[in-house]
């Protein structure tokens, strides 16, 4: 039965977790988004109590 020879399924799984782990978070970090967000000013915003009408 060949899944009893772990040679190349262990080569198989040391390389797949190595993409994982390596090849995928570098590609993933070093993506940019089109839109980048604007700053918000950092003016405070004037808030109000609500007047309920009950």
């Amino acid at each position: 039965m060949p899944q009893l020879n772990p040679g190349p399924w262990f080569a198989i799984l040391v390389f797949s977790w190595l993409v994982f782990l390596v090849i995928i978070p570098t590609k993933i970090m070093n993506h940019t988004s089109p839109n980048e967000p604007a700053p918000v000013n950092a003016e405070k915003h004037k808030t109000e109590s609500w007047n309920w009408p009950w």
